[in-house]
């Protein structure tokens, strides 16, 4: 038996009813990336651990990939739209400015009993979502909430920058949360960060109040995601060790306890670093960047998707969902599944 303790006193738990995830069909390989900018396959994998990413075309939109992500997740959780409280969709490239992508999703599926928004946290998006939802069922207020993150990053990449074009793919995963008080099931801990001062490490400043549209740039290539690696790197290692760490003392558990870490898949080397300085051994760290490269807030749901899919984690088993990504933000959530 676990020795989990909950740090909740609550009845009600949120638990993961159902799951699903959507990617574009179209694969951009490292291969075909070096005959648009200066790189190989062999520099890439060395450095990311990525090999392919899915990219929309023109006409796939954000709202697109969330909803055929949101109909699977309802789908696993046997649950009509009809039912649901609430959708929420983690997102830093939103459908337009206004109304939010979770708008269009609830249109989509016809949810019209929801109350919907998006949430910008970047990478850490999906798992601050969750942990909001939390609050939301161990209060008793809400007993269905969809939760999506869903990114189409490589509209906002810059195919010249070699740094930091190699790195994104776009992707939606989503995950049905419902209200229940069937032992410690669901939602254990959550915890949550930021910090504003390096908001420069990962940003993207057009087009917003400080560069409206109607003004010219001064730099075209603020419309363009713009990453300082070093420094991301040495921040992702630490806030994710930091905050595993936190994890685990606050539920009491050991790494034995935890059959997977779910981590937003920025960096294989990142991760790699971080599971190292945690004595994870791998099979307790799952990775999928190779495929999908960083998807930014949908990476964690389409990672556990295909976790629950292929039986890496089953009902029961502790697991441990960790992000980190512009703001700076990093956030975990502790999940009896």
């Amino acid at each position: 038996m676990s020795k989990l303790a909950d740090p909740c006193t609550s009845t009600y738990h949120a638990v993961i009813a159902g799951y699903g995830a959507s990617v574009p069909e179209k694969v951009l390989t490292n291969d075909e990336l070096s005959r648009i900018v200066d790189t190989n396959d062999e520099w890439i994998t060395t450095r990311t651990g990525i090999k392919t990413r899915h990219i929309t075309t023109d006409d796939e939109t954000t709202a697109l990939l969330a909803t055929n992500a949101a109909k699977k997740a309802l789908k696993t959780a046997n649950l009509k739209a009809k039912d649901l409280d609430l959708i929420i969709v983690a997102t830093i490239t939103p459908e337009m400015v206004f109304p939010s992508t979770a708008s269009f999703v609830q249109r989509a599926i016809g949810a019209k009993n929801a109350w919907v928004f998006d949430l910008a946290a970047a990478c850490s998006g999906f798992v601050y979502a969750l942990s909001i939802v939390q609050q939301f069922m161990e209060t008793g207020r809400m007993e269905n909430a969809l939760v999506i993150g869903a990114e189409t990053l490589t509209k906002i990449t810059n195919y010249k920058d070699r740094k930091s074009c190699i790195l994104f793919g776009d992707g939606a995963g989503a995950v049905v949360l419902q209200r229940a008080n069937d032992g410690r099931r669901g939602i254990i801990y959550s915890t949550n960060y930021s910090e504003g001062d390096r908001w420069q490490a990962l940003n993207c400043q057009a087009f917003g109040s400080r560069h409206p549209a109607k003004k010219e740039l001064d730099d075209p290539d603020k419309i363009y995601m713009d990453i300082n690696g070093r420094e991301v790197y040495q921040q992702a290692i630490r806030r994710i060790v930091e905050t595993v760490e936190e994890c685990l003392d606050q539920c009491r558990l050991t790494t034995d306890d935890v059959k997977m870490i779910i981590p937003h898949q920025m960096n294989a080397r990142i991760i790699e670093s971080a599971a190292k300085r945690l004595k994870l051994p791998p099979e307790k760290v799952f990775l999928n960047i190779a495929e999908y490269g960083n998807t930014s807030a949908a990476s964690i749901p389409i990672a556990f998707d295909q976790c629950a899919r292929t039986g890496k984690i089953e009902r029961g088993d502790i697991i441990i969902l960790v992000a980190f990504g512009a703001g700076l933000t990093w956030a975990a959530n502790v999940i009896e599944f």
